[in-house]
């Protein structure tokens, strides 16, 4: 059962003396009031603010700065103003004015063209290998010499690449200040030194001297010093020379050439194998080549028929007639025209002393084409007569060389 409580309300009543709170009401105008004194103090702080803050002290650097970026925000805001047709039209560079000059400066950077180009060449090394140069002896060791070659630093050469052979009186053959050409074997090193030779040099000479000798068929007399099982050696300015048996006129008792003198003409010249082969039947066959001059009639004997034309005996010499200098007619046959053994006459067309080769033809000697097919007897008959009307011909070639 509920119990009513009659003291309930009595209870709720605050204890002792404390009053109850109360309600304050504040008009719009009290509002306002408040709103403008806090403004007004706010004011105040600030003004105290201002007054309390440091000035700034600004250079010459920092206004120069502002400035710049004041005419910057101006070109921003200019920017901002174009209108869509200002955006739209072609850009016409040729409104502008461009007449204007770069002015170039000289500062610590610039160089002088001509003094650099002096500058790479007073360091560009001196001597590529294979390089002929002159120089002078300025100092002699024991193992060696140095030559001035007008480098940062002299070349120095080895003993042994002072000349041919052995040098038994090495410091008086080379003194100081002697002038020589030295070939360069070896490019410089880090101290800037290349190795010369004189003796690469001789041997250079000397192969380029053979070379030319055997171009235009000369004979050399050598002294032969040596001999093997293949042949005989000799000396040819100082190049190591070897004559095969088989190119001996008589090659039975070869060793007894040993000491002796031979008349060679060159049969191989090939300096970079360094080979040098000489040969005592080529001399013979030369000199009869010699003897021989072009456009002269000679006789001889057909040796052999051969595909491309006739082997023709000329006493210790053989010519060739060619098939092309044979006739200005057709032919079936070479046979129908020469045979073996037979004694034919013919015009000396080329002489080749290196190859010692001797060109013949009978062609000139036609008084019409195929002449020869139809009456060889005829032409063989008047080849001499005809020979001297073909020799003006042969003086024409002769002076064209």
């Amino acid at each position: 059962m509920g119990v009513s409580n009659k003291n309930a309300q009595d209870n709720n009543q605050p204890k002792g003396n404390k009053k109850p709170l109360q309600v304050l009401h504040i008009s719009k105008k009290d509002t306002q009031k408040i709103d403008n004194e806090q403004t007004n103090s706010q004011e105040e702080i600030k003004k105290e603010d201002i007054a309390i803050k440091p000035q700034i002290i600004k250079n010459d650097s920092v206004k120069k700065i502002e400035g710049n970026n004041e005419n910057t925000k101006d070109f921003d805001n200019s920017q901002l103003n174009l209108t869509q047709q200002d955006l739209n039209k072609p850009l016409n560079y040729s409104e502008e004015n461009t007449d204007f000059q770069l002015e170039r400066t000289v500062d610590e950077f610039d160089f002088d063209e001509s003094a650099f180009l002096e500058a790479l060449n007073a360091n560009e090394p001196i001597g590529a290998t294979g390089e002929t140069i002159s120089g002078k002896v300025i100092a002699i060791e024991s193992d060696g010499l140095y030559v001035d070659i007008g480098g940062k630093a002299p070349g120095y050469m080895p003993k042994k690449e002072c000349g041919l052979g052995v040098i038994t009186n090495f410091k008086e053959k080379f003194s100081i200040g002697l002038e020589m050409e030295v070939l360069v074997i070896k490019e410089q090193n880090a101290d800037g030194m290349v190795t010369v030779s004189a003796r690469a040099l001789i041997l250079r000479q000397s192969w380029e001297k053979v070379s030319s000798s055997a171009k235009n068929g000369e004979l050399i007399n050598v002294l032969i010093n040596g001999f093997n099982r293949g042949g005989l050696t000799c000396d040819v300015d100082g190049l190591r020379g070897f004559i095969p048996r088989s190119q001996l006129e008589d090659g039975q008792d070869y060793q007894s050439f040993v000491g002796k003198t031979l008349k060679v003409a060159f049969l191989e010249v090939n300096s970079e194998s360094r080979k040098l082969v000489l040969s005592e039947k080529k001399a013979s066959l030369v000199s009869k080549l010699t003897s021989l001059e072009l456009g002269q009639l000679i006789e001889g004997e057909v040796l052999a028929v051969k595909p491309y034309g006739f082997f023709i005996d000329l006493g210790g010499a053989s010519g060739l007639l060619h098939q092309s200098s044979l006739t200005n007619g057709s032919i079936r046959s070479l046979r129908e025209v020469f045979r073996e053994g037979e004694m034919i006459k013919a015009l000396i067309s080329e002489i080749d002393l290196e190859k010692g080769r001797i060109g013949l033809n009978t062609a000139l000697l036609e008084n019409s084409a195929g002449e020869l097919i139809i009456d060889k007897q005829k032409v063989m008959q008047e080849a001499t007569e005809r020979a001297l009307k073909t020799k003006a011909l042969f003086d024409k070639k002769e002076q064209d060389k």
